[in-house]
């Protein structure tokens, strides 16, 4: 998705967040790179802007080293942690074990998004 305003690069990633089963995760980059976005930045101000967090499951994304965000918009990553905790991702200290839990797109995943 090289072009498209910023209400299609938003249904895009909730698209995609429907895709990452529980107990994985996958990283701001991940999500930026499947869908051709400029900066995984992007994702992260798409994600505060979750108004279904139930439906659009964005505790399941990451920084890039497993870390979690403290700025997570339904509680901190206190509550982030709990809830992946119990979908069983799996934990190496203050750090997802992304050997672990990473959860890798398919392309079939990519190309089933609506925008596409």
């Amino acid at each position: 998705m090289t072009q498209g305003n910023y209400k299609d690069k938003k249904a895009a990633v909730y698209s995609l967040l429907t895709r990452i089963p529980k107990g994985k995760v996958v990283t701001y980059g991940q999500i930026a790179e499947a869908l051709e976005l400029p900066t995984p930045r992007l994702v992260g101000r798409i994600l505060h802007q979750n108004n279904e967090p139930e439906k659009y499951p964005c505790h399941r994304v990451v920084f890039a080293d497993g870390k979690l965000s403290p700025a997570y918009a339904f509680g901190g990553d206190g509550v982030q942690r709990r809830k992946l905790e119990y979908e069983g991702v799996i934990f190496k200290k203050l750090k997802v074990n992304l050997e672990e839990s990473r959860h890798t797109f398919s392309l079939g995943e990519i190309e089933r998004n609506p925008l596409f």
